[in-house]
This record gives structure tokens, sequence and C-alpha cells, in this order.
């Protein structure tokens, strides 16, 4: 390799005969190549075209905005204007479900499709936390999906459960129903309870101690039966949950019955028709109506 005895001098390579860039690295030095011109071309076209961009379009940050640009673009005003036009293409059919019946929006095809988009939109922002996104629920939410309703699931039976929620102590029309805590408030001896938890675990199908739910029948008709009728099967009148069959809100094993017998759980779902419009209630109530167990 070349050596420079002035600063000045251009270091050769003597292998290529191109000048280098005067570094060195453990004896290694880098060739001074010039750009591929086309490179260079491109990299002037980028700076025409940044230059360009400035001055049409909105590009340079200012204290509260920005440039607006010669051409005044703004995908922003693009955006809010197409809701504008959007909002107005609805407004006929939105219109028409606040005038409707709940049966007559499920009867029509254009109002019931319209209806179970925004009622899934809704659902999603703001039911999908506690029923899930497909609203299948989960421990202590009910699954929307099946046919099992604690308080009725006619679209009406639905619309005023959405509507004025379950036990929610902001509303004077929200659905009520507690079921006493027969253990933590004594109703009931440990033995009736085991032996009544028996007898639920019998009449459910499932395994049982047959001499604890001998006795356990006598305590659940005095004690049980007014709410979850002498059959099990519950009623939607009280919000008292059907006990024959194979869904459980809490869980359904043993030792959950029992517990939920001594120191019962008790859900509370807002009252949506304080917190969204009419319009939106009923687009919601059409939803879980249609996800295929309703009434």
């Amino acid at each position: 390799m070349a050596q420079s005895t002035d600063k000045h001098e251009k270091d050769i390579d003597e292998l290529s005969g191109i000048d280098t860039t005067g570094h060195s690295w453990d004896g290694i030095k880098e060739l001074n190549n010039p750009l591929p011109r086309w490179w260079v071309y491109c990299f002037y076209i980028t700076i025409v075209w940044a230059i360009g961009y400035c001055i049409f379009y909105p590009a340079i940050p200012l204290i509260n905005s920005a440039t607006p640009g010669v051409l005044g673009f703004s995908t922003r005003a693009n955006v809010e204007q197409a809701m504008v036009d959007a909002k107005a293409e609805q407004a006929g059919v939105i219109q028409k479900i606040a005038e409707s019946e709940l049966t007559a929006i499920r009867d029509d095809e254009t109002l019931f499709q319209f209806a179970v988009a925004g009622g899934e939109s809704a659902f999603k922002v703001h039911c999908s936390q506690c029923h899930g996104s497909g609203a299948a629920g989960g421990e202590g939410y009910p699954n929307l999906n099946d046919d099992t309703w604690i308080w009725g699931g006619t679209v009406e039976d639905i619309h005023w459960s959405i509507a004025n929620g379950i036990r929610y102590d902001g509303n004077d029309e929200t659905r009520w129903s507690e079921m006493p805590a027969f253990g933590r408030d004594g109703l009931l001896e440990s033995d009736q309870i085991a032996n009544v938890t028996d007898y639920i675990m019998q009449i459910s199908g499932q395994e049982f101690d047959a001499a604890g739910a001998a006795a356990g029948e006598e305590v659940y008709l005095d004690n049980c039966a007014a709410c979850h009728g002498d059959d099990g099967t519950g009623d939607i009148y009280s919000g008292a949950p059907n006990l024959v069959d194979a869904i459980w809100l809490y869980g359904g094993s043993r030792d959950l019955v029992y517990e939920q017998i001594v120191n019962p759980k008790h859900g509370v779902m807002p009252a949506w028709g304080h917190r969204l419009d009419p319009v939106t209630v009923k687009q919601l109530t059409i939803y879980v109506h249609a996800l295929g167990g309703g009434e």
C-alpha cells in the first residue's frame, strides 16, 4: 500500500489505482469510489420531491398546526366529510328504526340488517369487555348465544335488560333479584346446605350422594322452590336461573354450587338506556336477539 507523505496529498491504492479515503482500520483502507450516477440522480429527485411536497401539501409543523400547503389538502378533513356524508345517507334508516317497534325492525330485512351491523359495532365497544367479543360470556357473565335466558329472551325482554340493567342502583326500573346467603346469614345449617347441594346435583344430572339428595329435597322445597320452581327449571319473571340444565353462570361443580348457596354472587350490568341513545339500544337489542338464542 502507498504511504502518504503529505496530509493534502491523495493516497492512491497501488493495486487499483484509485485514491482512498485516507482512513485505515487494521491496515485496511477504503477506496474513495464515486457514487453511481443513477443513485445520485435519484437522491436529487427525492430532494426536489420533498421540497415540492412541502410547498403543495401540509408538511412543516408549527406551534398549534402545520403549514397548509398550496393545495390545502387534508386527509383529516376528507375523513370528516366522508363521515358526514355517511351519516346523511343513514339518516333515513336511523329515523325508521327510531320510529319502529322492535318486532317491526326484526321483520323488515333492510332495517334488520342495518340494526345488526350497528348493534355489532356498539356491542364490541360497550359489551364485549364482559360478554366477550363473540358474546360467549364467561364465569359470571352470561353467554348470549345460547337459548337460556334468566330474564327472558324475547326481543322486548332483551331490550328491557339492556336499557335498564341488572341490579343497577342508578335505575329504578332495573331488573332485580337477589338470592339469600343461606350459609353466611345462618338461614340453613351446614348439613342442610350440603344436602340441598346434593339434591341440585341430582336434578341437574350430575354425581350426587343419594342419602344427602333425599334429605335435601325437602330443604329445597322449603327454601328454594319459591323462586327456582318445584322442578328446578327457574322463573324468568323473578330472575331465578334454571337448575336442571347444563348452564351455570358461576360454575356447576359441587363445590361451586355449595359456595353459591352459602354466599351467593350477584352480577351487575349497567343500564345502557342512560348512556346510549335509543336507536343504539334498539340496534344492540336486535343484534343480541339475532345471535342465535333469541326467543
